[in-house]
């Protein structure tokens, strides 16, 4: 009875895990063939198709993006100033906001708090012609901080997180360093702060999978190479290299590279933000 049972068991695990590869292996199946092709000569490819394996590999299609005439270069650069920029704003912003919401007493707190996060129902898609219509009427269509000024001083999400989080401080830290003397700024930079290391640590890594991802608003907001961000620049990759294919996943492996490195390095945190979220 014991060993039918501990069969049953085993093949349901067997089951599990084949149904969870069989899923993985659909999701990376096009990171896979973007890679592989990016690393494939164009003469290969056109004998082979793209699901044959490089052979030698080759870095000539990643190498000619970056030293192209075109400048596929200046776009990455563009694309790191923005999320720098954006990144460092968001996470000022953001914490300051979150902190005073969840911390600090004001007449208005929750009902501003709730109205602030009401716009998250809001599409990005509603915004964009008053957005572009306002900075251009300011003379900043095509410039720097057209790409940032909407995104620099928080987000709702962002706000709401951390409020979130930072609520579930202990009362009795707190009203411990305030005996000790802390004021507002030292209980939030020296308690605040440090008890919520991995959500923000989440937190800077979407809002770089965000910023770097997007494409609506610098599409919009900018035109000719001057500010043409990285998503831009390869959406454009298609019709500017008609047909040649090994360019154009080259120009998907670049923008996607510094994702996977960032996922890599960051893991852990989002780990421990999981599971202290879940402990909550």
């Amino acid at each position: 009875m014991r060993t039918t049972a501990a069969r049953s068991r085993l093949a349901g695990y067997a089951g599990t895990y084949a149904l969870l590869l069989a899923a993985a292996l659909l999701t990376l199946a096009p990171f896979g063939v973007s890679v592989l092709t990016a690393l494939t000569s164009a003469g290969q490819f056109a004998r082979q198709g793209p699901l044959s394996w490089p052979s030698p590999p080759t870095a000539e299609n990643l190498l000619a993006l970056l030293t192209s005439t075109d400048g596929f270069l200046t776009p990455v650069v563009v694309t790191l100033q923005m999320v720098a920029v954006i990144l460092a704003g968001q996470m000022v912003f953001s914490v300051l906001a979150a902190y005073a919401f969840a911390m600090l007493r004001f007449p208005g707190r929750d009902l501003l708090f709730w109205v602030y996060v009401a716009t998250l129902m809001v599409p990005q898609v509603v915004v964009v012609v008053p957005l572009y219509l306002m900075l251009s009427e300011a003379g900043l269509r095509n410039t720097f901080w057209a790409l940032v000024l909407p995104f620099v001083l928080g987000s709702p999400y962002a706000i709401f997180l951390l409020r979130e989080n930072f609520r579930a401080v202990p009362g009795e830290l707190v009203d411990a360093m305030r005996i000790d003397g802390a004021g507002t700024l030292g209980l939030l930079w020296h308690l605040v702060v440090p008890l919520n290391r991995p959500i923000l640590a989440t937190l800077m890594l979407i809002t770089v999978v965000t910023h770097w991802n997007s494409f609506m608003w610098p599409l919009v907001i900018t035109s000719g190479p001057a500010w043409r961000t990285i998503t831009v620049a390869t959406s454009s990759l298609q019709s500017q290299y008609n047909n040649n294919w090994t360019l154009v996943m080259a120009g998907t492996t670049l923008a996607m590279l510094p994702l996977v490195l960032l996922m890599v390095i960051f893991q852990r945190q989002i780990t421990s933000s999981i599971a202290a979220t879940q402990l909550r």
